[in-house]
This record gives C-alpha cells, sequence and structure tokens, in this order.
C-alpha cells in the first residue's frame, strides 16, 4: 500500500514539474506575444503575470516564485539590454504580483480569497516597483535619482498599477477556464465534491455559477478596457506590436 502511495506522490510530483514547466513556456511566449503598448518609449505591459499568478494558484506560492525567477532569467539571456538590475526588476515586481496571490489563496481557496489575493497583488507589485524604481533604476539607467523620483507620481506608479490590475483582470477573467480544463483533462486534481461539476454530469451544480462566471467575465473584460485606455490616452502608449 505505501509503495502504491509513494509512485502516487512521484507521479504527481512529475505532473507539478511538467505543469510548471509549461507555464514556465507560455510565460516567456507571452512576453513575446502581449508586449503590445509602450509607453514612454520604454516602459512595455506583457501578460507573463497573469499566466505565472494562474501557476501559483494551482501549484502554489512557491511554484509562482521560481517560475518568476525562470522566465526572468529567460528573459534576460535571450535580451540582455537591461542587464542584471533589470532582471532583478522583472522577477520581484512578478514574484510579488503572483506569490502574495498564490500565497492568499493557498489558504482561502475561493473566490473571495481570489479577489482578496488579487486586489492585495496589484497593492503589492505596485509598491515594490515604486521602491524599485526609486533606488534601482538609477543605477541602469544612469538618471540621477532625483529626476526619476520626480517621475514616479507622473509616470512609474500609474503605469505600474494600471499593469497590475490589468493583469489581475486577466487572473479572474482566465483562472477559473484554465484550471477546469487541467482538471478535465486529469492534469491536475479534482475533488469528490467538484468532480461533476467538472465533468458536467451534475446539471444543478453547472447551472448556478453560471450568472457568477459571466459577472467575472463582464467585469474582468470591463476592467481590461479601463487599463487600455489608461494606457493610451492618460499615460500616452502607443501600439508597437514588438516585443
Amino acid at each position: 500500500m505505501s509503495e502504491i502511495k509513494s509512485r502516487n506522490n512521484i507521479a504527481q510530483s512529475i505532473k507539478r514539474l511538467v505543469l510548471a514547466a509549461l507555464f514556465c513556456a507560455l510565460a516567456y511566449v507571452a512576453t513575446i506575444l502581449t508586449s503590445w503598448i509602450k509607453v514612454a518609449g520604454f516602459l512595455t505591459f506583457d501578460t507573463k503575470d497573469t499566466l505565472i499568478t494562474i501557476a501559483g494558484l494551482i501549484l502554489g506560492p512557491i511554484y509562482a516564485a521560481v517560475i518568476s525567477f525562470i522566465v526572468s532569467l529567460i528573459e534576460i539571456i535571450v535580451n540582455p539590454e537591461t542587464g542584471f538590475w533589470g532582471f532583478l526588476m522583472n522577477f520581484l515586481s512578478t514574484a510579488a504580483f503572483s506569490s502574495v496571490c498564490a500565497l492568499i489563496y493557498k489558504y482561502k481557496k475561493n473566490f473571495k480569497g481570489a479577489i482578496i489575493g488579487l486586489v492585495a497583488s496589484v497593492f503589492s507589485m505596485t509598491a515594490m516597483m515604486v521602491i524599485l524604481n526609486l533606488f534601482v533604476t538609477p543605477l541602469y539607467t544612469g538618471m540621477p535619482m532625483e529626476t526619476i523620483a520626480s517621475m514616479i507620481p507622473t509616470l512609474f506608479l500609474p503605469f505600474n498599477f494600471t499593469k497590475a490590475v490589468l493583469n489581475a483582470a486577466l487572473v479572474l477573467m482566465l483562472y477559473k477556464p484554465i484550471s477546469r480544463a487541467l482538471k478535465a483533462a486529469k492534469i491536475i486534481g479534482v475533488s469528490e465534491e467538484n468532480a461533476k461539476a467538472v465533468d458536467g454530469s451534475d446539471k444543478t451544480a453547472t447551472k448556478k455559477p453560471l450568472l457568477t462566471n459571466l459577472l467575472v467575465l463582464g467585469i474582468g473584460l470591463v476592467f481590461v478596457a479601463l487599463s487600455v485606455v489608461v494606457f493610451i490616452v492618460v499615460l500616452g502608449g502607443k501600439f508597437t506590436f514588438i516585443a
């Protein structure tokens, strides 16, 4: 019996590692395909935080931090322009966003926990980037700290806050569909409690969340649209379609 349990544990660990590797690849692809708005010529939006946070919600906060590190490392290897300091800021901002959300959700696994986690992530990442912009950005841009400090309230703070809100909205919209697909494919576990809802055999379980899912989708779309408007109209961002 213990041998069977041990084999099952090994199989589950392998599945989790494979899933983590898949999310690493998807997150890096997202940095290439979704760096579609540039603000002030050098601040770029991408959706890797969305995918890494979803990975964290499924696999746990440690995985979120590790995936954040690996994807940031791949980025700096492929595109070393920003050097070590750019890598550090990239890693810490993504880890702050994804790990905080995953940590809260780990101990409160319901819709309320997800919302609290995402709100905490938005403010954690924004606060982290204010500190990093103030003390690290001058090191690799060569700009005086006073100049960077003057740009924080008008550029860096609204940019990072809007970027965090946009990623939070995308997580809200995409987490459930992705987790359901992974459960249906038996890539991740599904509890007996919601097994019927996942495979669709329990019609009463699927009717009730429908309105909630549509409401979540609608709210997510509104925040995505508002974020894009802020990027373009308020911050003067431009579409580049270049990573």
